[in-house]
């Protein structure tokens, strides 16, 4: 194809991302957007980006963009995912897919119309170590999988954070649990029962008439006899930030770090145990953006008055392993690893394990 023009939309998080198009081979970061002009201004100039826009459906009538990468707040992805497919851009947006269930089956519907790639970019399946237990597992020296359990624990009741987090329920934002269990599998997430636990404060619960403070469901699989376990909490909880995945075999087992720089255990034998350094990812990508992955990366961090670094790669060093594979999806015209069919199965499974816990622990099907 040729250069492949990529325009950042939403410059919170999403701005992390230009250095990253712009190092990459075939790739250029020709635009960014958010509805604040002076922001747009300085980081545009911070990152030498000529074209600057704060009016979404402006960019999209832009000739000269091919694919916008969206990071902007939950409620409007999907509505913007869809947009910007009917204009014929391809669509990487962050999670999670959609608030609704026929919001995800308008982005299947529009992928396979438009023949444009969708990519959810779900962090969870390329950081470091989930990438390095799935390679372990895939070598079959974990052997047979008998069980999984997956959590993202989260205490948002701070203040400061956007208006419409407050509230919301927990297993709307499950694909950081529901998207590595299934990919470890490599199956279609086929069932879901859900129960809520606790209470959150009443001003919380009144906006989404969600009043659990944890969701736990299980959840079960095509063609397997896994079942996997996942928890999320978001609000009057008290625990350490945790991303998890923890996955026991026959032969190996692992579980996550419990707290923050503790190192992920791993298990073999019948009760040997260890702690174990993962090794960082960049064998894995191309050169030119293989920096982006490692520990010792150094990132800019662009705030109002000055720059500064930050050392280590964000999410586990999983943003150049999404940008890379969103950018092969499109150049060899073939669908993404979280294409539209794959985020909906990972992004329906928590819109309706909510629902299951609302009716007591109701199963339902995918």
């Amino acid at each position: 194809m040729g250069n492949i023009r990529v325009a950042l939309v939403g410059l919170g998080f999403g701005k992390e991302f230009i250095p990253i198009y712009k190092a990459l081979n075939d790739t250029q970061c020709v635009a960014v957007c958010c509805r604040n002009e002076e922001t747009v201004n300085k980081i545009a100039d911070f990152h030498n980006i000529e074209k600057r826009y704060t009016d979404y459906q402006k960019l999209l009538a832009d000739p000269d963009i091919d694919a916008v990468h969206i990071n902007t707040p939950v409620p409007d992805h999907a509505s913007m995912s869809i947009a910007a497919l009917k204009a014929g851009k391809h669509v990487a947006c962050t999670v999670p897919m959609a608030l609704t269930l026929e919001e995800c089956d308008e982005i299947i519907k529009l992928e396979q119309e438009t023949g444009k790639v969708y990519m959810m970019m779900e962090t969870a399946i390329y950081t470091r170590e989930f990438l390095y237990f799935k390679a372990l597992y895939d070598s079959g020296e974990m052997g047979r999988i008998q069980f999984m359990r997956a959590s993202h624990q989260q205490n948002m009741g701070l203040p400061g954070w956007p208006e419409y987090w407050y509230g919301f329920p927990p297993m709307f934002y499950s694909t950081h649990v529901t998207g590595p269990l299934a990919t470890f599998l490599g199956k279609k997430i086929t069932s879901v029962r859900c129960y809520g636990s606790g209470e959150i404060a009443g001003e919380y619960s009144k906006k989404y008439n969600s009043p659990f403070s944890v969701e736990t469901a299980h959840l079960t699989f095509e063609g397997s006899d896994v079942v996997a376990e996942i928890t999320r909490s978001l609000f009057d909880i008290i625990r350490q930030y945790r991303e998890s995945i923890d996955v026991y075999g026959s032969k190996l087992s692992f579980e996550w770090e419990q707290t923050a720089e503790e190192n992920p255990v791993l298990f073999s034998g019948f009760e040997d145990a260890k702690r174990i350094e993962v090794p960082d990812t960049d064998n894995l990508l191309p050169k030119e953006i293989a920096k982006f992955t490692r520990r010792d990366y150094k990132r800019q961090m662009l705030d109002a008055e000055h720059v500064t670094f930050v050392q280590g790669a964000g999410h586990g060093g999983s943003h150049p392993h999404m940008v890379n594979e969103f950018i092969d999806a499109i150049k060899e015209n073939r669908k993404s690893q979280i294409c539209a069919q794959t985020a909906a199965n990972w992004t329906k499974a928590g819109i309706l394990a909510h629902r299951s816990a609302l009716n007591g622990g109701e199963k339902i099907n995918l």
